[in-house]
C-alpha cells in the first residue's frame, strides 16, 4: 500500500508527527509543506488530490489546521472522495461506506488519536455492497445540477 501525506503550515507538526510514526510502516511519501511558514492549504490539497486521481499513491492523509479547507480543495479533484474525520469510528466508516480515497485531519488533533485514526483508515477495507457502489457511481455522474451518464 503507497501513502502520500501533505499539510499546510497549521498542520505541519502533526504530519511531521505521523511520518515519524508511519516511516517504516508503510510506504509513504510527504508532499509538504516543510515547515511551518504560512502556505495555502488548497495546494496541499489539489497535490494530494492529483496523485490520487493519477494511481499514483493509494490513500492519501491531508492536515490543515480545522481539516475543513484542506478536504473542500482535495474534493476538487475527480475522483478523489476526501473525507474530513474526527475519529476512528468516522475513519472506518468512510471507507467501508464511502470507500475515500483521502482523509483529512485538524492539525490540533493529538498525535496517539491521529495515529488511531490514521491506522482505521488504512487498514479498514471498502464494503463494496451494491448500494454502496451505486451511491459512489452516482457523485461522479452529478455535474452542473444534473445528472449525466459517461
Amino acid at each position: 500500500m503507497k501513502l502520500c501525506i501533505a499539510s499546510d503550515h497549521r498542520g505541519y507538526t502533526l504530519k511531521e508527527n505521523l511520518l515519524k510514526y508511519l516511516k517504516g510502516k508503510y510506504d509513504i511519501t510527504d508532499l509538504g509543506t516543510n515547515n511551518t511558514e504560512m502556505v495555502d492549504y488548497t495546494k496541499y490539497g489539489f497535490l494530494v488530490g492529483e496523485k490520487i486521481k493519477n494511481n499514483e499513491y493509494d490513500l492519501g492523509i491531508v492536515i490543515c489546521g480545522s481539516g475543513i479547507g484542506i478536504s473542500i480543495a482535495c474534493n476538487k479533484v475527480k475522483k478523489v472522495r476526501c473525507a474530513k474525520v474526527d475519529n476512528k469510528e468516522d475513519a472506518m466508516l468512510t471507507r467501508k461506506d464511502n470507500n475515500a480515497n483521502v482523509i483529512a485531519l485538524s492539525g490540533k488533533k493529538d498525535i496517539n488519536e491521529a495515529i488511531d485514526i490514521v491506522e482505521t483508515f488504512i487498514n479498514t477495507e471498502f464494503g463494496n455492497l451494491d448500494r454502496y457502489v451505486k451511491r459512489i457511481n452516482d457523485i461522479y455522474k452529478y455535474e452542473n445540477g444534473e445528472y449525466i451518464d459517461r
